[in-house]
Parts: structure tokens; C-alpha cells; sequence
């Protein structure tokens, strides 16, 4: 949708395919960091973008055995907002689809679902879907596959992906917020559990971590005895545990750390998860997806209005964004080996580590990764002119 949004700003013919009828989906990455946030600003939509409802995290907070300690500082970051904005991705992806649709070469289909590549001469040229009006085939200079780590773009362009492996899944559930709860995002670590919690307003979102491949034996010892694991972990929660009436009430998140060695073939890049599926250690897949989606429009937008994108161009994308990508990556793998594969590989007591205990006592060390998560690798900033600026974008009839 970023991607969209920042062509059509630039003049670009843009079709974006959603295969659902809205945007709602429950338990996706709801974190807006600093790092988007300072492309809503470069965009001139920061204002009117946190006029809509969300919470505001300026730390991140954890409980490591019993000790609480401040993970990430966001205060000293070096940009306009220094928080983390806690929102539903639908509400953003509304935002930036009606700031998109006021420019007329963009074009949002919704209930269209890719079902295949369209190819001449070894080159991507276009998509074929299915939609509730039949068939539809939609023909591009260039094809991009942003539709997640389930991928159905890259599967059909025969991609090659390299798996990292992750020693965990995740259960995401709701359970209401008191007014006497803490309202920072909040990770508990001890005694084989590790339990984050988000702050939503009047509810938590929460994720309670699990060894990969566990829930068929969480499922098999029964849904009181998950409700006392979340209660050892966070005893505050006892009085509300009984909101998970049924499994429907608890969403697995099988937990996938992959990479495509080439993001792109003639005619068609892969962005996003579609190119690197990231673990939930740090919130950060979706704006790492969206950094990409921004290096793509500065370094494409000019190809693409003349209409001569080549490989090359595509292999620019892909190198701009690998580092940042590997970095991330490897600091995710490091944290679910050394960390949470220990935590939940014992019900012992767990001391605070080194690094716990060096940043509680040295708050400066939150800045490093206070912009790890809030900031990132190469940051990437909105380069792209708007084509419509003197006259002011159209909608579309």
C-alpha cells in the first residue's frame, strides 16, 4: 500500500490487488515505529495521521525474573516522534489507502485474489486473479509481490527461499485492560515462560511464546491449565483469564525467519515479508517492509514514468535493502536462540543476565536499542516528488 501510495504520488500508473474485502485482521503488526512515523511527516500526514486513535509508547519495559528493567529508551531518538505508536493495521492501511486514492493513477481492487504470474519471453508482465465480478488479468511493466510470507507471488515465480529456522510460536489473544494496569508494552521473562503484553487502550493484545511446533500438547493439556501458565507469568491477570472462553479465543502465529537470495526476477521484485519473513522479536517486519516499500518508490519511480525498468534496476532495490535485512535478521535469530530458547527450556528461576542488569544500571545503553527497534538499519526517507503538487492530486472519477 506504501508502495502504491508513493508511485501514484509520483505520476505511476498503480493497480494494488487485496484479496479480502477490508482491511480487518486481527492479531497483525499493530507497532508503528519512529521510523514510519518519519515518513508520515515527510509526507505531510504525520498531524492528521495521529489525529486517529492509538496509544503512545516511549519505552519498552520487562520483567526479567522479577526485575523490572527499561529495555529501550525512545526519548533521544533523532526524529520527529519519539514513541512507538500502537494502532490496528487496518486503521493505517485505511489512512494511507484514502490519502492514495486522491491521486488519479492509483487503484485499490479489493476481493481480488492473484492466483497466478502472467510471463512472455521469460519476463513477468502482469498478474492473473479471481474476483467476485470473474476472472481478471491486470498487465505491469512491473509486478510487485507484497502479499506476506505466505506468498503466493513468489511461489509462482519460482523463487528459491532460505530458511533461518526459529525455535518458537506464539499465541496472540485479547484480555481486558484495568485502569490500575501499567500502560507500557510490557515483556515478562521466567520459569520456562515468556508473556508480552501491549497496551491497546481498554485491552491488552498479548502473545504468550511457545516452543515451535507446541501447540498441538498446549491444546492436548487444555485451555484452564493455559490460563494458569498466564497467570504464573502475570499474576495480576487471574481475575479476566476466564475472557479466553474457548481456542477460538487464542490465534496461533506459526513464527517463520526466512529470506529470498534474489528478491526479483524480469518484471517482478519482492518486498516485504514476500522477500524476508521476520520473527515478532522487536515489532519491527512492518515497518522494515515499509522502509523497502519507500527504497523501492525513491529508486524505481524514475524507471517506471519512463517506462524502462530493467533487472538491474530491480537488483538496485534488493542491495539498497539486503543489509539492513541480514542485520535484522541475524539480531532477531541471536535473541530467539540465546534468550527465549533458554527461558522456555527451563522452569528454574531465572536470574537477570549481564545485559539485564547493565541496562538498569546504565540507562544510556537503552538508546542502542531504543534505535535498533525504533529507527533501524538504514533508514530510508520519502525522495520521490509529488506530481501533482502545484495543481493538487485528483481523485479519480
Amino acid at each position: 500500500m506504501i508502495l502504491g501510495f508513493l508511485l501514484a504520488r509520483a505520476g505511476v500508473d498503480v493497480v494494488v490487488l487485496e484479496k479480502h474485502a477490508d482491511f480487518f485482521r486481527d492479531f497483525r503488526g499493530d507497532t508503528i515505529h519512529p521510523s514510519t512515523l518519519e515518513v508520515m511527516h515527510e509526507l505531510g500526514l504525520l498531524d492528521e495521521f495521529l489525529k486517529r486513535p492509538h496509544q503512545e509508547a516511549r519505552q519498552i519495559r520487562g520483567y526479567v525474573g522479577g526485575t523490572e528493567v527499561t529495555i529501550a529508551d525512545f526519548s533521544h531518538l533523532p526524529t520527529h516522534c519519539r514513541f512507538i505508536a500502537l494502532m490496528p493495521q487496518w486503521d493505517f492501511l485505511d489512512f494511507v489507502a484514502d490519502h492514495a486514492r486522491r491521486y488519479p493513477s492509483f487503484r485499490l481492487r479489493m476481493r481480488a485474489e492473484v492466483t497466478e504470474l502472467v510471463e512472455e519471453n521469460g519476463r513477468v508482465v502482469g498478474i492473473r486473479a479471481k474476483t467476485p465480478d470473474g476472472p481478471l488479468e491486470v498487465r505491469a511493466g512491473l509486478t510487485v509481490g507484497a502479499d506476506g510470507r505466505h506468498s503466493t507471488v513468489r511461489a509462482r515465480a519460482g523463487l528459491p527461499v532460505r530458511d533461518f529456522g526459529a525455535p518458537i510460536d506464539v499465541l496472540w489473544m485479547r484480555l481486558s485492560r484495568r485502569p490500575t494496569d501499567p500502560d507500557l508494552p510490557v515483556g515478562r521473562f521466567d520459569r520456562g515462560r515468556v508473556f508480552v503484553m501491549l497496551y491497546r487502550g481498554d485491552y491488552w493484545q498479548c502473545a504468550f511464546v511457545i516452543p515451535k511446533g507446541g501447540y498441538d500438547e498446549v491444546r492436548r493439556r487444555g485451555l484452564e491449565a493455559f490460563r494458569e501458565e498466564i497467570v504464573a507469568i502475570a499474576p495480576f491477570m487471574s481475575d479476566r483469564v476466564g475472557e479466553l472462553r474457548d481456542w477460538d479465543d487464542v490465534k496461533l502465529l506459526t513464527v517463520t525467519v526466512d529470506r529470498l537470495p534474489r528478491w526479483y526476477r524480469p518484471g517482478l521484485l519482492c518486498i516485504g515479508d514476500a522477500a524476508h519473513a521476520m520473527s515478532p522479536i522487536g515489532g519491527v517486519g512492518i515497518n522494515l517492509a515499509i522502509q523497502d516499500a519507500v527504497a523501492a518508490a525513491n529508486l524505481l519511480a524514475g524507471p517506471l514514468g519512463g517506462g524502462t525498468v530493467t533487472t538491474a534496476d530491480l537488483a538496485r532495490v534488493q542491495r539498497r535493502r539486503m543489509l539492513p535485512t541480514r542485520l535484522t535478521q541475524w539480531l532477531q535469530v541471536l535473541v530467539q536462540e540465546r534468550v527465549i530458547r533458554r527461558v522456555i527450556g527451563s522452569r528454574k528461576p531465572l536470574s537477570p543476565p549481564l545485559t539485564v542488569r547493565l541496562l538498569k544500571r546504565v540507562p544510556a545503553l537503552r538508546r542502542i536499542p531504543a534505535r535498533l527497534i525504533g529507527v533501524g538499519i538504514r533508514p530510508e526517507h520519502v525522495k520521490t516528488a509529488d506530481a501533482f503538487a502545484a495543481k493538487g492530486p485528483a481523485a479519480k472519477p
